[in-house]
């Protein structure tokens, strides 16, 4: 045999084994898994079972099936050795591939052996359930990988890789995790069945209820915070290690993750057909090997790495930095000033939807996380926009602009800081609003940033919204939900965002047009800005008194509202009369006293 047909017996080796996984999961939706009784590696006892029942075939089929796998990973090693020289990585595939193949063939002879099968409900069953699925996962990840380097795969380069290594093997761990806490779904869907959705999640929330029960309705928060993670970092890598593949799979996972929420939310609404079972499963092994892949892509050896602002990618290895960087450089990356106000409305919304104080101890855990994470994504949009930022003068002595933090370390940085900032929010709040401010997060980096900001000047309009997430994170972290009046105030400040950043565009025009950012003035002129400027304000000062038409708020919140709307019309007015330096500052500094007021005249009324 020579490399060619190696390569070719890899990938079929690859796919068999991935028909095998998912006949398992048939297995399991069936409850055939007692097809065989408790013996194991016969069925009943038998090396060819001669039971006509329709259990036993099933899980006859799915050893013998799984038998032929482990051949085909046994040949790829030897072949492997024989074919490819030492040090070669399809060696180490091929090695790592029979490792996990031992592994899963010794869960799935635990799972016979102790029971764990058909109806019963431990908890040992779900743990080793889960165990199965992760070694599922890596035996896949293994073999694929294998057929990649077969197939002309550059090797890894793990070293110089910084924090896009890191960023990757958050979202492979991620992944795993997912998967695992989709297979308690599935186990508890099969378990304990129910009539609806409606039942499902009453159950869920209900004390006492079996633990798999309980753990069901936590899937579609983790398939979500997930998802919006494994999107941002592949998009992020692409961007950082910029090559066809990376580009491609970056694509391929959003696409992947949009149809699989999609499916996901047909089987809550379905209550799990196995058909739309075997369908999500499938999905999620796709979204694992097109991550796999693109983390393959990402740490070849060969791939370039972005320049530290613009011009040519650099040779990998390499990450600028004049050093001498201190606490107050670091604590720069998050933008304190630009928090400030999106941490206000957080808190203040976290009043509102309490009616009063929200506790001190969910309050801090709120306050801590709300920071973190935007100062994560404020950290993230200094690497990016460095080219950008060192070529306008109020951005200039940005840390990531004059060099004295590295790329490298403010994307550690930044993703230590969401990190963190995730789990205090899903331990002190809930994970909700972990969700949420991580979703803040993605759109900021991603929508805004990566893809809106050097494209059109409705960058701000539409990238914007990211500053109206912190609300709805507020929100959610006190009640666990989000009402319609959480969303109106996410589209108050969506609408207030335009009228706030205009006029500081405004201000700073020239250094825009210098550093070729398509902001509006720039685009479409002085007269169009402020046109659109007095649109915005009107818009937001009718937005401003939904509440009150919907009756959640009174005569405190109007006296105010009216009061504050009124200056802010007459402002954008002033400026649409006259477009000029003075009337532009004034309007700026008002937006952001008219934003912040108005919130507290809502948790004021709330309260009083």
């Amino acid at each position: 045999m020579n490399q060619d047909r190696f390569r070719r017996l890899a990938w079929g080796v690859f796919l068999w084994t991935v028909l095998v996984a998912l006949w398992g999961a048939f297995v399991r939706i069936t409850g055939s898994g007692a097809g065989c009784g408790s013996h194991w590696p016969t069925c009943n006892g038998e090396v060819i079972p001669r039971s006509p029942e329709v259990e036993t075939l099933i899980e006859f089929t799915h050893r013998a099936t799984s038998g032929l796998a482990f051949l085909g990973a046994l040949a790829l090693l030897i072949l492997a050795l024989r074919l490819f020289p030492k040090g070669h990585p399809v060696r180490f595939g091929a090695g790592l591939s029979l490792f996990f193949m031992v592994t899963e063939s010794l869960v799935g002879a635990a799972l016979v052996l102790f029971g764990w099968v058909a109806d019963n409900i431990s908890t040992e069953r779900a743990v080793v359930h889960m165990v199965h699925l992760a070694n599922t996962y890596f035996l896949l990840a293994a073999l694929l990988l294998t057929a990649w380097w077969a197939s002309g795969g550059a090797p890894l380069a793990l070293k110089g890789q910084g924090a896009v290594s890191i960023g990757l093997l958050l979202g492979l761990l991620a992944l795993v995790f997912l998967g695992m806490s989709g297979a308690i779904t599935a186990l508890g869907d099969l378990l304990f069945p129910v009539a609806s959705t409606r039942e499902a999640l009453e159950r869920s929330l209900t004390p006492g209820e079996h633990f798999l029960v309980r753990l069901r309705v936590l899937h579609p928060l983790i398939a979500v915070s997930v998802g919006l993670y494994v999107v941002f970092a592949g998009h992020l890598v692409a961007r950082l290690r910029p090559s066809l593949s990376t580009q491609r799979f970056a694509h391929l996972l959003t696409a992947l993750y949009g149809l699989q929420l999609l499916v996901g939310l047909a089987n809550v609404w379905l209550r799990a057909p196995f058909a739309l079972q075997l369908l999500h499963l499938f999905l999620a092994y796709l979204i694992w090997f097109a991550f796999v892949l693109l983390a393959a892509s990402a740490l070849a050896r060969g791939t370039p790495q972005a320049a530290p602002w613009g011009g040519e990618p650099l040779p990998q290895g390499v990450h600028r930095g004049t050093g001498g960087a201190t606490w107050k450089d670091y604590l720069a990356l998050t933008k304190p000033r630009v928090i400030s106000l999106l941490l206000l409305t957080t808190l203040l919304a976290m009043v509102i939807a309490a009616g009063g104080w929200p506790g001190t101890g969910l309050f801090l855990a709120v306050a801590m996380g709300g920071y973190m994470m935007a100062g994560a994504a404020n950290a993230i949009n200094m690497v990016v926009d460095r080219d950008i930022d060192a070529r306008m003068r109020r951005t200039a002595r940005r840390p990531t602009a004059t060099q004295r933090i590295p790329s490298r370390d403010a994307l550690l940085f930044a993703l230590a800081l969401a990190l963190l900032a995730f789990l205090l929010l899903g331990w002190g709040a809930n994970l909700l609003a972990a969700t949420l401010a991580l979703a803040g997060l993605i759109w900021y980096v991603l929508v805004y940033t990566l893809y809106l900001k050097r494209r059109t000047w409705q960058n701000i309009v539409i990238g914007g919204a990211a500053g109206a997430f912190p609300p709805l994170v507020g929100w959610a972290a006190v009640t666990g939900d989000l009402s319609l009046f959480a969303w109106y105030l996410f589209a108050l400040i969506f609408f207030w965002t335009p009228v706030h950043f205009w006029a500081l565009a405004l201000l700073i025009q020239d250094e825009y047009r210098q550093a070729g950012v398509p902001m509006l003035p720039v685009v479409l002129g002085e007269r169009v800005t402020v046109m659109q400027i007095a649109l915005y304000a009107l818009l937001t000062a009718l937005i401003s008194l939904m509440p009150l038409l919907l009756g959640e708020l009174g005569l405190v919140y109007l006296s105010f509202s009216l009061a504050l709307n009124a200056l802010l019309i007459l402002k954008s007015l002033a400026l649409y009369r006259q477009p000029e330096r003075r009337t532009a500052v004034s309007l700026y500094r008002y937006s952001m006293l008219y934003l912040a007021l108005l919130f507290a005249a809502m948790a004021v009324d709330r309260v009083v």
